[in-house]
């Protein structure tokens, strides 16, 4: 397969169009100066940058796999930016997200996911079965699928959920090495019969290299805090061995996966 590592455009927030109050994290569609509508998810909701960091990791990493993810860029917000906004919680948010946040294309017209509606083919499902393992997504459950619908082809939205081990950086090593049990919860496991064919495949496709390149997108200051968990570059590393051994691990995710499988 062709190879460019992931490159992600800068747009500035022109407009608040509205928010998305199904989201956990108050997301909204705003505008951007290139005249196009995002879904903008902001630095300064619920879990902060971390959310970004695995909306950003996440996202690249389907893209990379042959997903079908919406472009994502990053979005700067400007200080001066919401000042008129009437809702106080919103005009909160706003002031605390100043700087660079991330924004995903807006599908516009598209519909979610429902799997009484709409089943997907064995192989498509394995292959999402098995990124949410690799990433530890645990939002993709028939509750919420965070997928969608959009000129008959399938869509996946919202990964800010996932590689929640960053919210501790303790034993990050072992927790690249766990089984992910919160599979028996993924909306597609039933369909999911080809997960030793795609893991074999995705293997080959998400190398150390490639990982790497995704990770190093990650701009500085979603790495900086005052946790003293490390330098942005010590951050990136952790993230990147993360995933390496992961992919090296996959033989217990899938071991795990096929197991629930078995008990559906």
């Amino acid at each position: 397969m062709n190879y460019t590592p992931p490159q992600l455009r800068t747009i500035n927030v022109i407009r608040y169009v509205t928010p998305l109050r199904e989201g956990g994290s108050l997301p909204a569609i705003a505008e951007g100066d290139d005249e196009f509508l995002y879904v903008l998810k902001f630095r300064g909701a619920g879990q902060g940058v971390k959310a970004l960091i695995a909306e950003l990791i996440g996202g690249e990493i389907a893209r990379l796999l042959g997903l079908k993810i919406p472009e994502l860029v990053f979005a700067n917000l400007d200080a001066a930016f919401g000042r008129s906004e009437a809702d106080e919680e919103i005009q909160d948010l706003l002031k605390f997200s100043v700087g660079l946040n991330l924004a995903l294309h807006y599908l516009s017209g598209a519909i979610t996911y429902d799997p009484v509606v709409n089943t997907l083919d064995a192989k498509l499902a394995s292959q999402i079965v098995w990124l949410d393992c690799l990433l530890t997504n645990v939002d993709r459950t028939p509750r919420n699928t965070n997928m969608l619908m959009w000129h008959k082809e399938l869509w996946l939205i919202d990964h800010g959920a996932a590689l929640y081990f960053h919210h501790s950086w303790h034993n990050w090593e072992e927790s690249a090495k766990r089984p992910f049990v919160q599979v028996k919860d993924h909306v597609l496991l039933p369909q999911a019969s080809l997960l030793d064919e795609v893991d074999a495949e995705f293997k080959v496709v998400l190398t150390p290299e490639r990982i790497s390149n995704i990770v190093n997108v990650i701009p500085d200051d979603w790495l900086t805090d005052d946790s003293g968990n490390g330098t942005p570059a010590e951050r990136r590393n952790v993230y990147t061995q993360f995933l390496v051994t992961r992919v090296a691990s996959s033989a217990i995710f899938i071991k795990e996966a096929q197991h629930a499988r078995s008990v559906i």
